[in-house]
């Protein structure tokens, strides 16, 4: 079977790496792709918007398969275009993925469908907002509705930082995706992330992971689109698997066939454990990036088989194995992100840290220049490892880390830390 890969980022270089595993793959293509995923599979640089060029390349490469890694193509409604002209396609279509792409939308379908959620409203204007606000007090939180790349979302704690939070949103910060905004009730507890797949009908866990998104060491500095993983979380015990597969899983997948959009594909849902039970955050419609890295160091079972699965309506027929042991990811990005990056320079020792057992160097942004690599953005290499505990997994991630020669570039020390701690 060839199949060609959509992205150019870390999950996208771990989906092409299981993809490139599996005993049923032909050829394996990637656009736009980066520096790492060229090692195993023909990169083409190819804009997803420009659908004449990708149609051609699939007519030209014959290929069966096309598998959508992040969120911006599958919102844009690449999925529906592909299969308009009978192509397979792994991802929602964009009515389904609206659950990543509207948070509003997300929200009214809990509220129609009793799925646990925090109390919300929704607004076009900012007067309403404003008067909203003042209503509910704080602590209390603003949400772009659209896509924001990960930052239109503000915890405010003061009356000032919301209102500051609905200005820039009516302001234009976020261009059309802060036209309409959600706010949101603060919900206290722990954070978890859990991923299933879906096929429209069936659903399928693929499990849970912690991830990281302040910038520096002690959960300190700005959010980022994440700077390190674990899997599983110690937080999602076998009997919270189970009540969220119950209560926001299944529900929102039977709530999305009912209401005309059947969602196949990934549902990552961001959860707050609370006093009283697991709530739903928010809903992204694609693996998470770092998470999809750790997810898949894990997974035993050949990944071919589970998307094309979700794209055929037949996963209620497939059994996923899993390895034990846990994961973690250290993310190494450019210095100065997620602000101004500063010069990057040479990365070097790849091959050395690749080299240790259990370590997988996933590329996120990287371009081949002779014997060494250079950065192409923020987050750029993540380097994952397996362990028979985390504490260990996490020490042979580190090792790995300083086995990479690379002055431009920084990381957290404290990945996994504080699973290690709840795990006891």
């Amino acid at each position: 079977m060839n199949v060609l890969v959509i992205g150019s980022g870390g999950r996208e270089h771990a989906l092409c790496w299981a993809l490139a595993k599996s005993p049923v793959i032909g050829r394996l293509y990637c656009t736009p792709g980066n520096g790492g995923i060229a090692s195993v599979a023909t990169c083409i640089d190819l804009d997803f918007k420009d659908i004449d060029r990708v149609l051609a390349l699939i007519r030209a490469e014959k290929i069966d398969f096309v598998v959508i890694g992040p969120e911006a193509p599958l919102v844009f409604g690449l999925a529906d275009k592909l299969v308009e002209k009978g192509v397979k396609v792994f991802g929602p279509s964009a009515a389904a993925a609206q659950l990543e792409g509207s948070k509003g939308f997300t929200k009214d379908l809990c509220a129609r469908h009793g799925i646990p959620t925090a109390a919300y409203g929704r607004f076009h204007d900012r007067e309403a907002a404003l008067a909203y606000l003042k209503e509910q007090g704080v602590p209390i939180v603003i949400k772009a509705d659209g896509l924001a790349a990960g930052k239109g979302v503000v915890i405010a704690m003061t009356m000032d930082e919301a209102v500051e939070a609905v200005e820039d949103c009516f302001g234009g910060r976020f261009g059309s995706a802060g036209s309409e905004i959600v706010i949101e009730e603060f919900l206290e507890g722990e954070e978890a992330s859990f991923f299933a797949i879906a096929d429209g009908r069936h659903v399928v866990a693929l499990g849970s992971a912690q991830d990281h998104k302040r910038v520096f060491d002690g959960d300190q500095g700005p959010n980022t689109g994440g700077m390190g993983a674990v899997a599983p979380s110690p937080l999602m015990t076998p009997a919270m698997v189970d009540e969220v597969m119950e209560r926001i899983i299944r529900p929102t997948v039977a709530a999305m066939a009912a209401e005309g959009h059947p969602f196949k594909g990934v549902l990552y849902a961001g959860l707050m454990l609370t006093y009283k039970g697991p709530q739903l955050i928010e809903y992204n419609v694609r693996f998470g990036d770092p998470e999809c890295q750790v997810l898949l160091m894990r997974m035993k079972t050949d990944l071919l088989p589970v998307l094309t699965a979700s794209a055929d309506g037949v996963l209620d027929k497939l059994d996923i194995d899993w390895d034990p042991r846990p994961a973690v990811t250290v993310v190494m990005a450019t210095k100065g992100y997620p602000g101004d990056l500063q010069p990057g320079g040479e990365i070097r020792g790849l091959d050395k840290a690749g080299a240790i057992e259990d370590v997988v160097v996933f590329h996120a942004a990287t371009r081949a220049e002779g014997d060494h690599f250079v950065p192409t953005g923020g987050r750029v290499l993540n380097v994952t490892a397996l362990g028979e505990t985390i504490e260990k997994a996490r020490e042979t991630a580190y090792r790995a880390v300083a086995e990479i020669d690379w002055p431009g570039g920084f990381n957290r020390t404290d990945i996994a830390l504080k699973a290690i701690a709840a795990a006891g």
